[in-house]
């Protein structure tokens, strides 16, 4: 096999470039399989040192049924690797595996892929093919008995990956089309409004604390006294609780309503939202 030949070999098994390639057959003495692993010596150091710089692109992959869906979230560095097929290949692949791991992303890393790698082999070689950093962000998947859940993808990249995912699932005994097309609706709400929780009491501690604290400092540097800045900051606490509540949220739909008035002329098809989850890139 001429020195060309066993390059092209090189190659196409590992994805590498021509002088990486070239160089590596070189210090392997011609042997390809020494080659192989001197190249997968050099993708992991390489891999490294990516994984110092920031990863905010990507794309969030959804998989799984009415019954049981998952999502997860894998960053790279641009946009063009996002829409790159052998990220989205590696992408698509593990997005199936997320669901049968239940997002436990620990497992799903030592799961095999079809090439009979670990998705954690296979991520490496990716970011050594493509030169860029990428990693598995945020996953979640969501299964309730007697529920059905909803998946609505907002700027689709291919098929299942688009940049922002919402699934919602709703208990309920009416299987009619009113309820798909509400499905619909509430994903496509949750996608434009981003509530934080279903109601007040989902709200995190955290979070609420420094919406209080930004408020506090806004009305000091107003010069407000502490009585009347104390009753201000209760207004606007309570405000920002209603905004970012799904069922006080005004309904996309239908501005005037709320959603909990949309839910509540639900009620006589049992319809109750269970829970949902919204993931966009990078946030």
């Amino acid at each position: 096999m001429s020195d060309i030949e066993q390059i092209k070999q090189l190659r196409n098994s590992t994805g590498a470039g021509f002088k990486d390639c070239s160089s590596a057959l070189q210090e392997a003495k011609g042997n390809i399989n020494k080659a192989i692993e001197i190249l997968r010596i050099k993708g992991i150091s390489k891999a490294s040192k990516k994984m110092l710089r920031d990863a905010k692109e990507g794309v969030i992959a959804a998989s799984g049924d009415g019954q049981k869906t998952s999502i997860i979230e894998v960053n790279c560095e641009t946009d063009f690797v996002a829409k790159n097929n052998n990220f989205i290949n590696f992408v698509k692949e593990i997005s199936e595996l997320n669901n049968q791991c239940n997002s436990d992303v620990e497992k799903l890393k030592n799961f095999k892929m079809q090439n009979g790698k670990i998705v954690n082999e296979n991520l490496v070689s990716l970011i050594a093919k493509i030169g860029e950093k990428i990693t598995i962000g945020r996953t979640k998947t969501i299964s309730h008995p007697g529920a059905k859940n909803f998946t609505y993808h907002h700027t689709v990249v291919k098929d299942n990956l688009s940049k922002l995912v919402v699934v919602a699932s709703l208990e309920t005994k009416d299987k009619s089309k009113s309820l798909n097309l509400f499905g619909k609706q509430l994903t496509m709400h949750i996608a434009a409004s981003n509530p934080l929780a279903l109601d007040f009491n989902g709200i995190k501690k955290e979070i609420l604390e420094k919406e209080q604290e930004l408020i506090s400092k806004e009305l000091k540097n107003l010069g407000k006294s502490e009585e009347i800045a104390k009753k201000i900051s209760i207004g606007k606490l309570n405000k920002f609780k209603e905004e970012n509540s799904l069922m006080t949220q005004n309904w996309v739909m239908e501005p005037k309503k709320k959603v909990k008035d949309v839910m509540s002329e639900m009620s006589d098809k049992g319809v109750k939202i269970i829970e949902f989850v919204r993931l966009k890139i990078g946030e």
